[in-house]
């Protein structure tokens, strides 16, 4: 992937998840699509969402070489009580189905999906999932095997990690929103972190 599409991609899907959120608040119709036939009146908007985000991303369950084939490339290495974060930098607008971001957790020489996740350059007006709590990644720098380098500016990058990996992107700060659809999460399904995951930190 090249350094200016995937900067480009993931402050165009922040932008335009904002105004898919703005879109909803202003009472206009919702971006997420309604054509699955997993809702009725009978179900809560949060199982009908849980439910369509699990049947469109059930291929990458335990399936990371599919998702790498789908388009999604490494952008973190293991964060803590998350995992490992994998971007789509096609996905540029807010959709249940279709997250940017799958989060894998690794054991050995296995990959299991964990969370999705969208980002945010400002924190929505309304949140675009029922009951969705919110976190923080600071400005980083990113480089092409996955490590990440906070920094407040991208003039702050060196164009080489630590590791030797080339220099990939910079983004601003960002409001993140994650859903843990494949992988128990005590703190709750938005939550950030996941105290479950621990036994993967070493990756």
């Amino acid at each position: 992937m090249r350094r200016p599409s995937i900067l480009i991609a993931l402050v165009a899907l922040a932008a335009g998840a904002v105004v898919a959120v703005s879109a909803t608040a202003s009472g206009k119709t919702p971006s997420r699509p309604s054509d699955t036939g997993t809702t009725s009146s009978a179900i809560s908007p949060v199982t009908a969402d849980v439910t369509d985000a699990r049947l469109a991303t059930a291929k990458y369950a335990t399936n990371l070489n599919r998702a790498k084939a789908d388009g999604y490339g490494i952008l973190t290495k293991m964060i803590p009580m998350m995992g490992y974060h994998f971007i789509n930098p096609k996905v540029k607008k807010f959709d249940v189905r279709k997250p940017p971001i799958l989060v894998y957790e690794h054991h050995g020489n296995t990959w299991q999906l964990g969370a999705l996740e969208w980002v945010f350059t400002a924190m929505p007006a309304k949140p675009p999932l029922p009951g969705a709590r919110y976190g923080v990644f600071g400005a980083a720098c990113h480089y092409r095997d996955g490590t990440v380098v906070f920094a407040n500016a991208q003039s702050m990058c060196a164009p080489k990690s630590t590791t030797g990996a080339a220099f990939n992107f910079w983004h601003p700060r960002l409001i993140t929103l994650h859903m843990w659809v494949w992988y128990p999460n005590p703190s709750g399904l938005y939550s950030g972190t996941n105290p479950m995951v621990v036994p993967f930190n070493n990756g």
